[in-house]
């Protein structure tokens, strides 16, 4: 596995080493082992997996302390783009929004820690997500940013007046006015 920087401290990609063949191919998609020996120790508790249509846009998301999440993403189906938002009060790079392209293809993974809001769009004809969490789901510590808050600059990959939403996603705060303890 390769585990590559971004331009957000904490924020990783984690690049399966794929072995192909005339059958296919083969590859760990986690490895506990190889993750502790970078430095990336982490116990993931629960996994989520999603499945959405073109054009939806989920996020974006996150819990208060004590119950945040780092979170493992991963696509098992289709295409999207994969967005982390770094709303750690102290970070130089607070604010700051990072966006990748995870698909099957690629089999790329974002690590994304805790202080993180966290989102993605669907542009493949359907895609399904896995992500692994290092903390349980609490409804009570559940926040939110909205997707279109014009201060973080996010390209969705599409058109956002297009996209499905969600009605609680539609409710979030900008990021000036949301919740956040970290």
């Amino acid at each position: 596995m390769r585990i590559q920087a971004t331009p957000i401290k904490d924020l990783l990609i984690i690049e399966p080493r794929v072995f192909p063949d005339s059958r296919g191919y083969f590859f760990e998609s986690y490895n506990e082992k190889q993750m502790y020996e970078a430095g990336i120790q982490i116990r993931f508790v629960q996994d989520n997996q999603s499945k959405s249509t073109k054009g939806v846009l989920r996020g974006l998301h996150y819990q208060l302390n004590p119950f945040a999440q780092t979170k493992l993403l991963r696509v098992l189906q289709g295409t999207v783009v994969d967005v982390a938002v770094d709303i750690r009060n102290d970070s130089i790079t607070f604010g700051k929004s990072f966006a990748i392209e995870l698909s099957c293809e690629n089999k790329l993974q974002l690590l994304i820690p805790k202080g993180f809001a966290h989102g993605f769009s669907v542009l493949s004809d359907t895609a399904i997500v896995l992500y692994k969490c290092d903390s349980f789901y609490n409804p009570s510590a559940e926040r939110g940013i909205l997707f279109s808050d014009p201060a973080l600059k996010i390209d969705w990959g599409f058109d956002i007046k297009s996209a499905i939403v969600s009605h609680k996603d539609m409710q979030h705060a900008l990021l000036k006015d949301a919740e956040m303890n970290f």
